[in-house]
């Protein structure tokens, strides 16, 4: 049999003008910038990888406890903890471009105000980069601290501020919590969004029966993990059917059969999270799972596999 792979050209991945060599990236939050699981594998085998969210200016993040195990699952309540964007640029981007992979910066702001500066200094270190990811789930503290993806609007206005400053890539990562992501990703669309990120944790809490207090210290988390799943394959399914931007599946995705199940649901690139806190190489052996599968079943390019459940469903 022919080996496709062996170049990963079957492998190439295209999202506007986004362009992996394979599927396979890191969530923002799971990953730090690769620097630190580097030590593990070689990280320059993956598609890219999404850096932790980078403010304007360094955040303490929430009160300790942050992190707590649930059924199936994982609770976090960083808060949104960084040392700012200028850390990531001065301090970490060189360090993780020694790696060999492609660099996604998450960013996000209280307002469109602080948007807009971190693009500015954003834009020193474009030709660095493949693409950014705006943080659209974080609070918007002008509108009262509702996340910025309630509202297709201020995505639309995010998005458009952010391409007259920028050329590269644009990534908006949106909430699974709103019963607006094909409004949202729409809005992300018209003004010039290459891609959406779908779907960030799910708003959840857990109590401590033994002391009666809940188990985080900032009460609510958001929900990743196996658990959270199904829930954004169906958000997956349902926005690729409506054919309105490219999609980075994400949530729940622990092996490469969820990765693949997320592909063949509309997903052109999925994104791996909680897993990396479990297995630190799950990144690598994802990949090489979905290149066995693709093999096995004679597939020489991943385009191939991308929405078949949604066709599957179409021809009855």
């Amino acid at each position: 049999m022919t080996d496709y792979f062996s170049d990963e050209t079957g492998l190439e991945v295209r999202m506007g003008n986004i362009v992996l060599k394979n599927p396979v990236i890191t969530c923002s939050g799971t990953f730090a910038s690769g620097i630190e699981y580097s030590k593990f594998y070689d990280v320059s085998v993956l598609g890219a990888i999404t850096t932790k969210s980078f403010s304007l200016e360094r955040m303490a993040g929430n009160l300790p406890p942050r992190i707590c195990e649930t059924s199936s699952g994982m609770l976090n309540s960083i808060g949104l903890q960084n040392e700012g964007i200028d850390y990531f640029i001065n301090e970490q981007l060189q360090e993780a471009k020694k790696l060999g992979v492609e660099i996604i910066p998450s960013i996000f702001g209280r307002d469109l105000d602080e948007f807009k500066k971190i693009a500015y200094k954003i834009k020193n270190i474009e030709e660095e980069i493949i693409a950014v990811e705006l943080n659209l789930s974080c609070p918007n503290v002008a509108e009262g601290g509702i996340a910025f993806c309630a509202s297709a609007e201020q995505v639309g206005n995010i998005v458009a501020a952010t391409k007259e400053i920028l050329h590269t890539g644009i990534i908006v990562k949106l909430s699974g919590h709103y019963n607006n992501i094909s409004e949202t990703a729409s809005a992300a669309k018209k003004y010039g969004a290459d891609a959406a990120a779908v779907i960030n944790t799910i708003p959840a809490t857990a109590f401590d029966i033994e002391t009666c207090k809940p188990k985080l210290g900032n009460i609510t988390g958001g929900l990743s993990g196996p658990a959270i799943k199904p829930v954004a394959l169906l958000k997956v399914f349902e926005l690729a059917k409506e054919n309105i931007i490219p999609i980075i599946g994400i949530g729940g995705i622990m092996t490469w059969q969820d990765a693949i199940e997320f592909i063949i649901a509309g997903a052109s690139a999925v994104g791996v999270g909680t897993a990396n806190f479990i297995y630190p190489e799950c990144g690598r052996d994802i990949l090489q799972g979905i290149k066995q599968y693709m093999r096995r079943k004679n597939i020489g390019d991943i385009k191939m596999l991308k929405g078949i459940a949604i066709s599957n469903i179409i021809k009855g």
